[in-house]
């Protein structure tokens, strides 16, 4: 039964031996995941990382590649040297003594992604895959107002959805940050009310700012945005900030100048759900079942769009 003194995603996660934690939507997604990981591995379990990407894997040496579309990335891989958000943090984890490999996905559609995912499964003994997503735009089920940046977290849900894995969760950290992209998060609260009638939500959770957890997540970013200073992190830029307490316009990076920012708590907090629930809830995720490109799976969201009656969005009421 659930219990207010065990919170739900480690009462989930504490059967598993080996847990997979997998950034959903590319970029720096799998740094979301750190702090969880962080607790994880300090509670005994064995914890991988994978990313889907949006680096050039395509430039990476044979010998990187570790299966069907996914790479195995470690802190001496070579490649590209302007935007490597895997490898900065396989080198940060170097520097810790944690693991340092860290799993990279190309972009591609639902079918490639699921045989990459296999294979890290049968091989790494995987009995958990937690996707995490730097804000809140896969909980979006698709008659919302805007989606915010779908393609890539929508992939990387379907394909999770047809695996065949003891426990499958999403979690999401970065409430608000979606903003800029559309999202409405009344209907992300909606989604969420939605998602606990069906027994799919599995609470939320802040992220102690002062726990070792925010401490290794905040540093791990500051090493991410040093190697990549033309394009660092704008969404773990204010999710670290939130981390230290830092709330309203405050801006960590050049990027976001002109713009005005919210930076608030509840940025810093997890929101976890079963991901068999949350797939069920998508109007459109069987759409993408069959495909084998990213241009495909964008294509099948806009013709869906173009069908669909959207929600009508209402201001936040407080």
């Amino acid at each position: 039964m659930p219990s207010l003194a065990v919170p739900p995603l480690f009462a989930a996660l504490e059967p598993a031996r080996t847990v997979l934690v997998a950034g959903a939507g590319g970029g720096f997604d799998v740094y979301a995941g750190l702090p969880l990981a962080v607790a994880l591995r300090d509670a005994g379990h064995t914890v991988h990382l994978a990313n889907l990407s949006f680096t050039q894997l395509e430039l990476l040496d044979l010998e990187a590649w570790a299966g069907p579309y996914v790479a195995a990335v470690t802190p001496d891989t070579a490649g590209p040297d302007d935007y490597f958000p895997e490898r900065a943090l396989a080198r940060w984890l170097a520097t810790r003594d944690q693991p340092s490999t860290v799993y990279a996905f190309p972009s591609v559609g639902v079918q490639p992604l699921r045989d990459a995912y296999r294979h890290l499964v049968d091989t790494l003994g995987i009995d958990a895959v937690v996707l995490v997503d730097g804000g809140t735009d896969i909980l979006m089920r698709g008659d919302e107002a805007g989606l915010g940046t779908p393609v890539e977290d929508m992939t990387s849900l379907a394909a999770v959805a047809g695996l065949d894995v003891p426990v499958r969760l999403v979690v999401c950290l970065g409430f608000g940050i979606d903003a800029y992209h559309g999202v409405n998060h009344t209907q992300v609260l909606e989604n969420i009310a939605a998602l606990d009638r069906d027994g799919a939500y599995l609470g939320a959770l802040s992220i102690p700012g002062a726990s070792r957890e925010a401490e290794l997540y905040r540093e791990a970013v500051a090493y991410g945005q040093a190697a990549t200073p033309l394009r660092p992190s704008i969404v773990h830029g204010q999710i670290a900030a939130a981390t230290r307490g830092a709330d309203g316009d405050v801006h960590v990076t050049r990027r976001t100048r002109g713009s005005t920012l919210f930076v608030n708590p509840l940025m810093a907090v997890y929101f976890s759900f079963d991901l068999a629930g949350l797939a069920r809830r998508s109007l459109y995720l069987d759409r993408l079942e069959h495909t084998v490109g990213v241009r495909q799976v964008a294509s099948r969201i806009e013709a869906f769009r173009a069908e669909v009656r959207t929600r009508v969005p209402r201001a936040f009421p407080h």
